[in-house]
């Protein structure tokens, strides 16, 4: 029997070539986050569920299969070359339109106040506002990507119309109203419209409507009330101690309780008494701040801006203009989402009740989060082939 000789300065397969390309640093700290985030919310919910004669690793099996759907939503899309997706990008776009106005609908379900949420059997629940960041980001991409010969910056109308691929969305989740997806949704916007190089005009004009929208929200009463409060209570930290500055009063106290090595998972006397509400979602840092203590805290933040680094690191390096576009929209979105929810349980920022990427509990925030990794494996991988 003669055995086939194989050159040992043959080409790899390309399954191994793929498997090379691929950044595994952006793969394994947003695992790492992932998992660190299935401690922190088992640990914040176990106590409850057993006192209530339920599983108590109820929550942490979801955040699990929430998990496992979500690495497999990151490999479909990193294998779909990004750039086929101009093509069903307005599909995608008009779909996320659908559900927004599906949620306003009486098929809505209203949660904490904002109707944002559709409700599926078996008491899973879906949020379209989480999609419609992606849908907006691919949108207003393949829109300031499409520069003619010559141009090194794209036309007033591309950017115009960019912007009212963003507004509609945006105008739908405000009506939720769900004024942190709104927040973190129009920074997004904002880093696009930067990185496309569109004049400087476009910019001051995004920041003064923003301004202008704001207060005419505040006037007008598209907010409801305990929005208001909450950004009253951010003003004024000491104005009503015990009812909507309670939350973030107790998630402090929980964090400075924490030392430097925290009380140990399932020790913390204010996670465990739950005196911080929402502490598997909202408030998931006051966990990691009493029982992993300042060391496991500053982790958090430490890998969040190594997954951004990679993130901006894709961006820069992306071999066109619209995976430029796609991989900055994706970092700003994740950055700012972090920073606003780190900061609200740290008293820096309003309460607005947005998730924490990759930590904090919710199926929908971690599929979305999951599919932003593919994307910019994608970008990356294509990046890698040139």
């Amino acid at each position: 029997m003669t055995l086939a000789y194989k050159s040992p300065t043959a080409p790899p397969r390309k399954r191994e070539s793929a498997l090379r390309r691929v950044d595994w640093t952006l793969v394994l700290v947003a695992l790492a986050l992932s998992v660190l985030g299935a401690l922190l919310v088992w640990s914040a919910t176990s106590g409850k569920l057993s006192t209530y004669d339920n599983d108590p690793q109820a929550y942490l099996k979801k955040h699990l299969i929430n998990l496992v759907i979500g690495v497999a939503l990151a490999v479909l899309v990193s294998r779909f070359d990004y750039r086929l997706l101009r093509a069903y990008t307005p599909i995608l776009w008009v779909v996320s339109v659908i559900g927004l106005v599906v949620v306003l609908s009486p098929i809505g379900t209203e949660i904490n106040g904002a109707q944002a949420w559709i409700s599926l059997p078996a008491g899973f629940t879906i949020q379209p506002s989480e999609f419609a960041k992606i849908a907006i980001i691919l949108g207003m991409s393949m829109l300031l990507s499409e520069k003619r010969d010559a141009e090194d910056e794209p036309r007033d109308i591309d950017v115009f119309y960019a912007l009212l691929v963003a507004a509609v969305p945006i105008g739908l989740v405000m009506l939720q109203p769900d004024l942190g997806t709104v927040m973190v949704t129009a920074c997004a916007v904002f880093g696009i419209i930067a990185v496309s190089g569109a004049k400087t005009r476009w910019l001051v004009g995004i920041l003064a409507t923003a301004a202008i929208g704001s207060f005419v929200a505040l006037q007008v009463g598209i907010l409801k009330q305990y929005q208001v409060d909450r950004l009253t209570a951010f003003a004024d930290p000491a104005n009503d101690p015990r009812g909507i500055g309670y939350n973030t009063q107790q998630a402090r106290i929980a964090i400075g309780s924490g030392g430097w090595f925290g009380q140990g998972l399932f020790e913390g006397p204010q996670t465990q008494g739950r005196f911080v509400p929402y502490n598997q979602t909202d408030f998931v840092y006051s966990v990691a701040g009493e029982e992993l203590g300042f060391a496991g805290a500053a982790a958090i933040i430490v890998l969040l801006g190594v997954l951004l680094w990679r993130a901006v690191r894709i961006a820069i390096r992306a071999s066109d203009l619209f995976g430029r576009l796609v991989a900055s929209g994706i970092a700003v979105w994740i950055g700012f989402q972090a920073f606003e929810n780190i900061g609200m349980n740290l008293g820096i920022m309003p309460v607005t009740g947005v998730p924490l990427p990759f930590v904090s509990y919710g199926g929908t925030s971690m599929f979305a989060n999951w599919i932003a990794i593919g994307l910019l494996l994608n970008v990356h991988m294509k990046t890698k082939e040139k």
